[in-house]
């Protein structure tokens, strides 16, 4: 009987499957053999980027040139640029967790750039100042920002404060610049458009399109450095900007309704004589204190002084009060491949409209 009860036992265990969690190679194989191949995870990819609204954008517009080619209107002749046409399968892959409904206001961005007539600008209700605000100035644009005004509270961004409670460290550093740059014989202040500029303004630039500068000191301005690493850099400039005496920027608007300026007064004139216009209100610069304004507006600068220069930082970043977290880095993650893009096709200097 005894032998009949282990010959019974034997048998079952024979015929018992093995437990996959007893066997994690088995586990392992059975996990490799339902995950999806490289090329259906392409093929879903590209379906679901199809029917994203940064796919309908493109799709939009692809038909729009199409309509006006075969029309021979105004837009004739007229072909989506390539990049385009892999940006919705690019962003899916980059953002699959995105949301379409998070994503509408890039969409409208992205029908401007193909032609603006996709994505028509407007005022925002709210802003009593459009009359100094020209739309047609603006060609990087996505719409809903709101709220628009020339001057923005600096308390509403964290880097004004920061920079304020660093304006001693930082001053210090800016000299520690100006010294290096004896000491190596090296000029790194440089007119940054081509307005300036005659104008008495030049810029000690730390960083361009959001990038660091090849060769740059920063172990000479590591707090600076850090804190201006702590925002979203757009794609214009971070640096130290110097007006000479007696001198001002012409009245001009820049072309980026997603970016936010932020200047504080480094080295200020004495007896408030450094000044900025932007819209209908002047502001005068103040050491340690943060201006925070909107460049879509006219605005021109001014320094009275006879013979004392003004220096201010300038910090150009994505606007992080009207925009969320996931525009901002859909925007950013945009514009370096746009950069990358030129940069392949030949284009040796990638300037502030890259878009």
């Amino acid at each position: 009987k005894k032998e009949k009860k282990n010959k019974n036992n034997t048998k079952k265990k024979t015929q018992s499957p093995p437990s996959p969690l007893m066997n994690p190679l088995l586990q392992d194989a059975r996990r490799r053999s339902a995950a999806p191949t490289t090329g259906e995870m392409v093929e879903r990819i590209q379906q679901e980027s199809e029917t994203s609204c940064i796919g309908q954008a493109v799709k939009d517009a692809k038909a729009f040139f199409a309509d006006t080619n075969k029309g021979g209107g105004g837009g004739g002749g007229e072909e989506l640029d390539p990049f385009w046409d892999l940006m919705p399968s690019l962003l899916r892959a980059k953002f699959p967790n995105a949301a379409n409904s998070d994503m509408i206001r890039v969409a409208g961005f992205v029908r401007h750039a193909l032609h603006p007539s996709l994505e028509p600008k407007v005022h925002t209700k709210d802003d009593p100042h459009a009359s100094y605000r020209p739309l047609q100035d603006i060609h990087a644009y996505m719409p809903g920002l709101s709220p628009t005004r020339p001057f923005h509270d600096p308390s509403l961004v964290e880097l004004c404060a920061k920079l304020s409670e660093n304006i001693d460290v930082i001053t210090k550093e800016y000299n520690s610049l100006l010294e290096h740059m004896k000491k190596t014989h090296t000029d790194r202040f440089q007119s940054v458009t081509t307005m300036n500029y005659e104008s008495g303004w030049k810029t000690l630039v730390l960083f361009y399109n959001g990038h660091r500068i090849p060769n740059f000191p920063y172990h000479v301005c590591p707090v600076t450095t850090s804190l201006l690493e702590e925002v979203p850099l757009a794609g214009r400039i971070a640096g130290f900007n110097r007006q000479q005496p007696q001198t001002g920027i012409p009245k001009h608007t820049d072309g980026n309704n997603m970016w936010l300026t932020c200047q504080m007064g480094v080295k200020v004139p004495e007896g408030e004589k450094a000044y900025i216009r932007v819209g209908p209100e002047t502001k005068h610069w103040k050491q340690g204190e943060c201006l925070l304004y909107d460049t879509t507006y006219e605005h021109e600068t001014m320094n009275e002084h006879p013979d004392q220069e003004r220096v201010v930082l300038h910090v150009d970043f994505f606007n992080t009060i009207s925009m969320t977290p996931l525009e901002i880095d859909v925007m950013k993650y945009i514009y370096k491949l746009r950069e990358e893009f030129m940069k392949a096709e030949g284009v040796r200097k990638v300037g502030a409209q890259i878009l």
